[in-house]
């Protein structure tokens, strides 16, 4: 992982995944909200596409957003393919190739604007920060975004995580596949399945992991509306326990859930999983499906959500981030804290 492509064993997956922690000190971060910052770059996301519009429109932003992320001192970032789907590119009138082709360029951006980083560290040697930049060689994955099928519906479906009965396993399977199978050959160093709304589709992507024999490693991050259940009503601690259960995941958790949930949701997750814990939360603010937007002053400020992360890590996460509605002063707010925590732990 970090820059280094080859093929993992189940068994060796793990074990890098541990190595990465422990050479990123104990606790890895991931980075935060990325429509957001498009947004705030300019761009228009109304489109069912999502953030992943700028992909055909903006790549550049896209990739500024990455720089950002680093520069704020995030140790992984993700590509900007959430929304991203072979089916979703058809329904805008292009091919399964080109389709194909922008699903491997959000895999492509985002490993580039790692390389622009790691030239920036390599001119600035001695590691110092400018202007609240957090210029510092250090390993960095690239992590490939999946959203559920309720993000490619885009009428916030996987909020509720409720599909219908003609949504089977075999159908969630057929419709992730080729995604997966091009997203995992494009050089990311693992896939991130995010917003996990239900236990079906979770047994769907470590069905398909294992079906087609993806060579990278996974990771699985649900939602939860109560801090008990992932918004289906299905029980967290089952859902958990698939991810436990596949080999090729080497991280659970939680991602786009009100922070307040976060600490029954690591201590329910413990119970069933050894494999490291990841959370990034959203800012808690309450999205409205129907007006396509965040209601504002719904959720905590940035000094509240940065006051959680030391519980969240004495908790047993070791990888923390920003999902919804968190920007890169989020992110560099927890390098922050984290960095004064380690230094005061040395003391």
């Amino acid at each position: 992982m970090g820059n280094v492509r080859h093929e993992t064993t189940p068994s060796s997956s793990i074990m890098i995944m541990r190595e990465f922690l422990r050479q990123a000190g104990g606790i890895a971060i991931i980075d935060g909200g990325f429509a957001t910052e498009l947004e705030r770059y300019g761009a228009d996301l109304n489109d069912p596409l999502w953030s992943a519009k700028c992909l055909l429109t903006s790549p550049h932003l896209v990739r500024q957003v990455h720089l950002d992320y680093l520069e704020a001192g995030a140790d992984i970032i993700l590509t900007a393919s959430y929304q991203a789907t072979i089916q979703g590119f058809e329904a805008k009138g292009y091919s399964i190739e080109e389709s194909e082709a922008f699903l491997r360029k959000s895999v492509e951006i985002a490993c580039e604007a790692r390389d622009v980083y790691y030239e920036t560290c390599r001119q600035n040697a001695s590691g110092s920060t400018e202007d609240g930049k957090i210029i510092q060689n250090r390993p960095i994955l690239v992590a490939a975004s999946v959203g559920s099928y309720g993000a490619y519906l885009a009428d916030g479906s996987e909020y509720s995580g409720i599909y219908g009965d003609a949504i089977t396993l075999d159908a969630l399977k057929d419709f992730h596949r080729r995604r997966v199978q091009v997203l995992a050959e494009s050089g990311p160093d693992l896939i991130a399945f995010e917003t996990i709304p239900n236990k079906l589709e979770a047994q769907a992507y470590a069905e398909l992991m294992e079906e087609e024999d993806i060579k990278i490693p996974a990771w699985f991050a649900f939602n939860s509306k109560d801090g008990i259940n992932v918004v289906s009503g299905d029980s967290m601690v089952e859902c958990a326990s698939i991810a436990e259960s596949c080999e090729k995941v080497v991280a659970v958790g939680i991602n786009c859930t009100p922070p307040r949930f976060i600490h029954g949701l690591v201590l329910a997750i413990k119970k069933v999983t050894n494999k490291p814990i990841l959370i990034y939360p959203n800012s808690g603010e309450t999205y409205d499906p129907n007006r396509k937007e965040w209601v504002q002053r719904t959720g905590a400020s940035c000094e509240d959500f940065i006051s959680y992360v030391s519980k969240w890590c004495d908790d047993g996460a070791s990888l923390v981030g920003g999902c919804c509605r968190t920007t890169p002063n989020t992110i560099r707010a927890i390098h922050r804290t984290l960095f004064d925590k380690s230094a005061f732990s040395r003391q």
